[in-house]
């Protein structure tokens, strides 16, 4: 079973993106902090399309727009679920 752990705060992950702009390898990074070198590549990346920059290949939605994204399939969860239970209240009338 896998180990969950909470998110790495927003500065820690800024201050892992600024070394490897800096020069420094997230295989380095990932020896000296303990986070998988994965993370830290993942991290980059997605400083890079959040700056409008994507490395190419690696292409997707901005953070702003994941935000949206998870915020409107919230919003049309809770009116299918509004909607259901309309449905129900109808029949039974």
């Amino acid at each position: 079973m896998s180990k969950v752990r909470p998110p790495y705060p927003v500065e820690f992950r800024q201050q892992m993106v600024e070394l490897v702009r800096a020069g420094r390898t997230p295989a380095e990074l990932s020896r000296e902090f303990n986070v998988t070198a994965q993370s830290i590549s993942n991290w980059v990346g997605q400083a890079a399309i959040d700056s409008g920059k994507p490395v190419p290949g690696k292409e997707g939605l901005s953070t702003a727009e994941r935000e949206e994204l998870s915020r409107l399939r919230r919003k049309v969860a809770n009116y299918s679920k509004s909607e259901t239970s309309w449905q129900r209240v109808t029949r039974m009338s």
